[in-house]
């Protein structure tokens, strides 16, 4: 996908290094433009803890969709009583439209590699893995590359940098479902067992892989650690907002003049980056699906809603892949978001009852809507089960699944009334059937 640039004024981080040529695939072209550098720096001058500290006092937050304070995880993990610690950094990009994930790990290894070395580094993990989904070819390719040119520059090995210290890096493939996207569930993947939450605590952070302390992060959050490191936390906190600093990837996609890829400092509204960088819509906007698949629908009076954690929660959406869906007036948001509803109990591991049987019945409303045989309570009844299954959810995917159907039902009311009161659909894409009453 596209590489799009934004403003002068935004600061890149993560996709710096994108458009350097011979950087995704030659460590001495990487080092050229600054790879590498924060960990000769770190392994010289700095301490674990002050890593550590580093992170934290940048703000720097979860890009896996958690928006978890990043240092507070690490110290966490470097805390945990264990001789054994490990480092997983989550690849694995679980939204089946997101390609943020892969095109960082394409176009700059060096940056997720060195932000996995010093995240070992800082919780003293001697062992770390980054998980990646089998289709990113060229992805496992260039990472694997990257981990042999490191290995050879004495950047990790049996003597990482000459710290006294072991530091081994394997890029591991993985197969699955939506669900990998959750950190229990990724790390039973990578132990060859059933793909399926744990109940937390214990966290990851104190008992994980095999038993023990584990660190995991998205690879984007660990891309941006080098340039904390090297820079200083103030100037990261510096950039995006007050409560969540620095920059993060967008996808656009769908009815968009200029779809792809961009960085974007945290705090951006919507509509800067839709109309400002993606050029606005193909034709009339009518929602934006932001936070993917288990995001939410947002009409045109929530653009001016900030990219953040906070704020895009209370709007009904997640920052979640950081795909941003633009659907236009041709577009039924009923229909929409009853698919959306079927996808996620279809991908749900069906571990807990309420996700089990709960989403498959929200999944059966939303069909119901499209199809005229719903009636006038279902959509008091989807309200009421979706705050059930919140309230019982053990993972992400069942706590977000509700949304589609939720931030529907609250932004187009009036189109699921259409469907459920009318049995019409004003998009002409649903074929609603009205069933008669037989008289006996």
């Amino acid at each position: 996908m596209a590489i799009l640039q934004g403003p002068a004024s935004w600061p890149s981080i993560l996709l710096a290094r994108a458009s350097v040529a011979g950087a995704a695939t030659d460590i001495e072209a990487a080092e050229g433009a600054g790879a590498w550098t924060a960990w000769r720096q770190a392994a010289a001058s700095l301490t674990p803890e002050q890593v550590i500290r580093l992170v934290s006092t940048s703000g720097l937050r979860g890009r896996g969709g958690s928006g978890h304070p990043t240092g507070a995880k690490w110290q966490a993990c470097a805390a945990s009583p264990s001789a054994i610690r490990y480092v997983v950094a989550n690849g694995f990009e679980a939204d089946p439209g997101a390609q943020l994930d892969r095109t960082l790990m394409e176009t700059d290894p060096h940056a997720v590699l060195e932000g996995v070395v010093l995240a070992a580094y800082a919780v003293r993990a001697t062992t770390a893995i980054i998980a990646v989904n089998s289709r990113y070819t060229t992805a496992i390719e260039r990472l694997r590359a990257a981990v042999t040119a490191a290995e050879s520059k004495g950047y990790l090995g049996a003597n990482a940098m000459s710290t006294g210290s072991e530091l081994w890096v394997e890029v591991r493939e993985l197969a699955g479902s939506f669900v990998l996207g959750e950190e229990t569930v990724l790390l039973r993947a990578l132990e060859d067992r059933r793909a399926q939450p744990d109940q937390r605590p214990p966290y990851p952070t104190q008992q994980g892989l095999w038993g023990e302390p584990t660190l995991v992060n998205n690879v984007e959050t660990l891309a941006a650690v080098p340039w904390i490191v090297a820079n200083g936390s103030s100037a990261y906190a510096a950039i995006g907002a007050h409560a969540a600093p620095g920059t993060t990837l967008i996808q656009l996609s769908g009815a968009i003049r200029n779809p792809g890829i961009v960085e974007v400092p945290l705090g951006t509204t919507l509509r800067e980056v839709l109309d400002g960088v993606g050029g606005g819509p193909t034709g009339t906007f009518k929602a934006a699906l932001v936070g993917g698949p288990s995001g939410g629908f947002l009409p045109a009076e929530a653009l001016d809603t900030p990219l953040g954690f906070g704020e895009l929660s209370a709007a009904g959406a997640i920052l979640g892949s950081g795909t941003v869906v633009v659907a236009d007036q041709t577009t039924c948001l009923v229909d929409l978001s009853a698919l959306l509803t079927r996808y996620l109990n279809d991908e749900a591991c069906g571990k807990t009852i309420p996700c089990r049987i709960g989403t498959r019945r929200l999944a059966e409303l939303g069909q119901g809507f499209c199809t005229g045989r719903s009636r006038p309570s279902d959509a008091a009844l989807v309200a009421s089960l979706s705050a059930d299954i919140q309230d019982a959810a053990l993972c992400g995917l069942e706590r977000t699944a509700v949304n589609p159907l939720l931030t529907g039902m609250r932004y187009f009311g009036q189109e699921f009334a259409d469907h459920i009161d009318r049995g019409s659909c004003p998009a002409g894409v649903c074929q609603p059937i009205r069933v008669a009453s037989v008289a006996h």
